[in-house]
């Protein structure tokens, strides 16, 4: 009974955190014509791409708008700053949870900061929808934008520790759920025609297998066996349960969204660079141009290379199985296991990358084929989000609710 109860506050201030988060981007910034704003920008492919992580923030200008974001990017760059800064590295892996809380305070200094670029820079972009704007307008957006995103990584924090899941990522996952109704509301479904019938079908057959595929890239990893000196000693097999889990998909959605955010930027140079002979290159890498597949693909591989190389180090793996007293069974501990780790991660990061890459171009060549853009509207990069997020929320519920099943039976 106890156990229900505290799943049942879990959830409520989940839900509740989440429907604060939802309404703050509603909330304007006073001083823009919102309505000219949103009637110009829904060709913007970067403000589209921006506007699924923010739920609509970057189209409404509201208090929340800049959302999880900076945050995000300020966690990236601690990553980063982590493998390259020797300090910061003894930080997280010596000092254990209080070193964690002193990365996690100057992470929200970089949000802090991060915030507040972003917020220049919006009250600089809707400078022309804006219908008084100086320097004490620019002061005030700044102030309530980088606040607002203070609020949510203050929401993502509380969700994380107090209520159930990732708080960051299940902002994101409500952000891209809030849109879904808008993409439908976008087509228009005759139920009496019956080829529209027949594509909403197989529409729906491609969006089931596209779903089977993205959880199973998601879940897909490779089992390497490992045996202690103890086993060794005794002659013994390999417990079939010690071994170190390698995922196929080690960046998750990171890859793509890196991916797909750079190859914005060749959209936004084409409409505003005027010079004929760099426009001609940059448009080579427009969709639909020659360039722009094997960029994008090119793209998401790299990134999933350097995203791996952020989450998985074979140096730190082969030097805790050292000091486990433990090895992979005909591999010899130190530089063998380093080299054989790292060729087996490189070979999955390789694999998962063109996974991902096919994953992408599904709802594309569905379009060409079907003449409809239906998935398009939810986008595999939301598709991946919304997957991980349920896979990973449910899996932290169902360990929570076993974990008090047994300590109800210890009791």
């Amino acid at each position: 009974m106890k156990a229900a109860k505290e799943l049942q506050q879990k959830l409520f201030i989940t839900l509740i955190l989440l429907i604060l988060a939802r309404l703050g981007i509603f909330i304007p910034v006073p001083g823009i014509d919102h309505a000219s704003l949103n009637n110009n920008i829904n060709n913007n492919g970067l403000i589209n791409f921006l506007n699924i992580f923010s739920g609509g923030g970057f189209s409404t200008i509201g208090i929340f708008a800049l959302g999880i974001v900076p945050y995000i990017n300020a966690s990236i760059m601690m990553q980063l700053l982590t493998k390259l800064i020797p300090e910061l590295e003894n930080l997280q892996k010596e000092e254990g949870e209080s070193g964690r809380q002193k990365i996690g305070q100057i992470t929200r200094y970089f949000t802090l900061i991060w915030s507040i670029i972003q917020s220049v820079g919006i009250s600089l972009w809707i400078k022309p929808y804006v219908f008084n704007w100086n320097y004490y307008f620019i002061l005030d957006s700044v102030i309530a934008l980088s606040t607002g995103s203070l609020i949510i990584m203050w929401f993502a924090e509380i969700i994380t520790e107090y209520g159930i899941g990732n708080g960051a990522s299940l902002l994101i996952f409500q952000n891209i759920i809030s849109g879904i109704p808008k993409n439908i509301q976008n087509y228009k479904i005759n139920i009496y025609d019956k080829q529209t019938i027949i594509n909403g079908c197989f529409l729906f057959v491609l969006f089931v297998l596209i779903l089977m595929i993205t959880i199973l890239i998601q879940e897909c990893k490779r089992k390497i066996m490992i045996v202690s000196a103890k086993q060794l000693s005794k002659f013994t097999i390999s417990n079939p349960q010690s071994y170190i889990p390698l995922k196929l998909n080690q960046g998750g959605v990171m890859p793509i969204v890196f991916a797909s955010a750079t190859m914005t930027l060749p959209i936004y140079f084409s409409n505003n660079i005027q010079v004929p002979t760099i426009g001609s290159i940059i448009n080579l890498f427009l969709p639909g141009r020659i360039l722009y597949l094997p960029t994008y693909c090119s793209l998401i591989i790299a990134f999933s290379y350097f995203y791996t190389s952020l989450v998985l180090n074979p140096d730190d793996i082969a030097e805790n199985l050292n000091k486990m007293g433990a090895s992979i069974p005909s591999i010899r501990p130190g530089s063998d296991t380093i080299r054989y780790i790292r060729r087996i991660l490189n070979k999955m990061t390789f694999v998962g990358g063109i996974f991902l890459f096919i994953i992408a171009l599904i709802p594309s060549l569905i379009a060409s084929t079907t003449k409809t853009s239906l998935l398009q509207g939810l986008g595999t990069t939301s598709l991946l989000i919304l997957v991980g997020v349920a896979i990973d929320t449910a899996k932290q519920i169902q360990t929570y609710i076993i974990s008090q099943q047994y300590d109800n039976i210890m009791e």
